[in-house]
């Protein structure tokens, strides 16, 4: 269960690991501005909501306040549920665990750099196209359509061309651009680099994660680019229920509560 006084409600540290905490114990959410004038409070019964390591939550702006206090109006009376509160789950994670871990997360993106999916060009298998997965042709087609014109802006934005790789193991990008993508990362604040990691996390794509947080793709534009060859699959031998719907739901969900924060 959480922690309860008379002027704020702690969030016990389960609640950073998916358990149910306990049963509804307020009635009403509201917000309001935080007592230094500098963010967003959330309140339950006019108790200010804090995170597991009792620090007040407060957050960069009143639109993720609401969302988040939506969240906390979602919840059912027999129990709290910390998977259906992604927003809340990352603005504590954005408070507590990335000023501790800015460098490792930092140094992890930027790991997985050079292998993103949009420096990839499906192969397929030239010597045996029928045992391709999907017509080659036809994705190469999709993969220019959709993903040149992000590549472009990343040349616009961060001034190198990116290298584009026919291997799913991907190749060297110019050491300009990775700097440049770092200095970005750098330059970020904690809630900012929370965000970028989580939209990375679930779409495999750090590209499409910033061009997402600058503004060059709307979220829906970025969950096709994520889901190309996936989509291109399932076009040709059809949805599996229960499988690919279900990704889908989770990809949605997953970037989308991160894009939005």
């Amino acid at each position: 269960m959480s922690s309860r006084d008379s002027t704020s409600v702690t969030m016990p540290m389960s609640f950073m690991t998916g358990s149910v905490v306990g049963k509804r114990f307020y009635k009403e959410v509201t917000t309001r501005l935080a007592d230094d004038s500098n963010g967003w409070s959330v309140m339950l019964d006019f108790r200010t909501l804090k995170t597991p390591t009792k620090r007040t939550l407060k957050l960069p702006t009143l639109s993720l306040a609401k969302a988040i206090a939506a969240e906390w109006e979602y919840q059912q009376e027999d129990g709290i549920r910390p998977f259906s509160m992604p927003l809340m789950e990352l603005a504590c994670t954005a408070l507590e665990r990335v000023p501790l871990t800015r460098t490792k997360i930092i140094e992890n993106l930027m790991k997985k750099f050079n292998q993103d999916l949009v420096f990839c060009r499906y192969p397929g298998d030239k010597k045996n196209p029928s045992k391709s997965l999907v017509d080659i042709d036809l994705f190469t087609e999709r993969q220019v359509e959709k993903i040149d014109p992000l590549l472009e802006w990343v040349e616009s934005e961060f001034g190198f061309k990116p290298i584009v790789y026919s291997s799913f193991f991907g190749g060297k990008q110019e050491d300009g651009l990775a700097n440049a993508v770092q200095s970005f990362l750098n330059k970020l604040d904690d809630c900012e680099l929370a965000a970028i990691d989580a939209m990375a996390a679930s779409s495999h794509s750090l590209i499409i994660s910033i061009g997402t947080f600058c503004g060059r793709l709307q979220i829906q534009e970025a969950i096709e680019l994520i889901r190309l060859e996936e989509d291109a699959q399932v076009d040709r031998w059809g949805l599996v229920e229960g499988g690919h719907d279900v990704d889908i739901a989770g990809l949605k969900a997953q970037f989308s509560s991160a894009a939005v924060s």
